[in-house]
């Protein structure tokens, strides 16, 4: 069974259980954090390997109602993060927080935000928004989507790859994909730039095409509502560069954010943020460098016990291949995702 099976098994058994507001009831989860990506009300097209990372604006709506509904407070992180050392404290929160600044947050997530009164933040990835760099999980997608033959560039020796059908074209993206993530980083680049090359693919248009720019930004620093966080300069996984370019990454978003806003930001998100991307050198970088949050992409919930550990706090995704109304209640059930470390409340390492 896929791992994509596994887990749609797991959220019907346990939706159609009624055991989630029981385990909730027995948890010591102060609360969780929320990632999300992207808000579109488009259906995604049969070949959209990154849908994982797009939610409708109704779902995103429906969670936070029922989130409300089931006694949560939607807070800032300021706020978790006082709860969350608080051992008083037993009203559980929601975080909600959206990576890389795509420009479909401010058209149709911001309406939602703003309609309920629900704090957020934001990370934004400034080399990015100045169209520098690449979105480089999606270019992957949309050349592989357009093209029904592929042609992959190896050091000096090209090769063409079958993607004419909708097999063939996933077969490859998750062949690529995995290929990218296991390489260091001025590998990955320069292989995503061959790939759009060889295919008349503009990065710099194409990231531009899906992240705000400055002007569009200021709506949200000027929201009450937004929390704006720190997200690196170039998207790159931290883990796979020298210590002192990580670092350099992470200081000089938060740096270039000061300059443009005049607020320099408290709260971090290692980009990607799975353990591979982010491990106990990172956790101790975001700390050095003054932040006093920093978010990963581990699953689990919040407890009182991370209040140590704020530099590598979990998350749990909002996922867009589970957008039923039933999963609500497994999403909101952080200890559950817990399990997916071990049962580890706190994985820093």
């Amino acid at each position: 069974m896929s791992r994509y099976l596994a887990f749609k098994a797991a959220f019907e058994i346990l939706s159609a259980s009624r055991l989630c507001p029981i385990i909730r009831r027995q948890s010591a989860a102060k609360g969780l954090i929320f990632t999300l990506h992207r808000v579109l009300p488009d259906i995604p097209a049969d070949f959209a390997p990154n849908a994982i990372l797009q939610v409708t604006p109704d779902f995103l709506e429906q969670a936070i109602i029922k989130a409300r509904a089931d006694g949560f407070d939607i807070v800032d992180l300021d706020e978790a993060v006082t709860r969350t050392k608080n051992p008083d404290s037993t009203r559980p929160f929601v975080v909600l927080t959206f990576d890389d600044a795509y420009r479909d947050n401010l058209e149709f997530a911001l309406p939602v935000l703003r309609r309920h009164g629900a704090p957020f933040t934001l990370y934004v990835p400034t080399g990015l928004v100045d169209a520098k760099g690449e979105i480089w999980w999606q270019a992957l997608e949309d050349i592989i989507a357009g093209n029904e033959r592929v042609r992959i560039q190896d050091g000096s020796v090209g090769q063409y790859a079958e993607a004419e059908t909708l097999a063939q074209k996933h077969q490859l993206f998750s062949k690529l994909y995995a290929h990218y993530r296991t390489i260091p980083e001025t590998e990955r680049v320069a292989a995503i730039r061959a790939l759009a090359d060889a295919h008349d693919f503009d990065l710099a248009a194409h990231c531009r095409s899906l992240i705000m720019d400055w002007d569009e930004l200021s709506a949200f620093v000027s929201e009450p509502l937004c929390t704006i966080g720190a997200h690196t300069v170039h998207h790159y996984e931290l883990a796979k560069l020298p210590v002192d370019e990580a670092r350099t990454e992470m200081a000089m978003s938060a740096d270039i954010i000061a300059r443009k806003f005049g607020r320099r930001p408290k709260h971090f998100s290692f980009p990607i943020g799975a353990p591979v991307s982010a491990g106990s050198r990172e956790f101790e970088l975001a700390k050095e460098l003054g932040f006093v949050t920093a978010v990963t992409t581990r699953p689990g919930a919040i407890y009182q016990e991370h209040g140590g550990h704020l530099t590598a706090l979990p998350r749990v995704s909002l996922n867009g291949n589970f957008q039923k109304r039933r999963y609500l209640d497994v999403f909101l059930t952080g200890a559950v995702f817990s399990a997916l470390n071990g049962y580890r409340k706190v994985n820093a390492a």
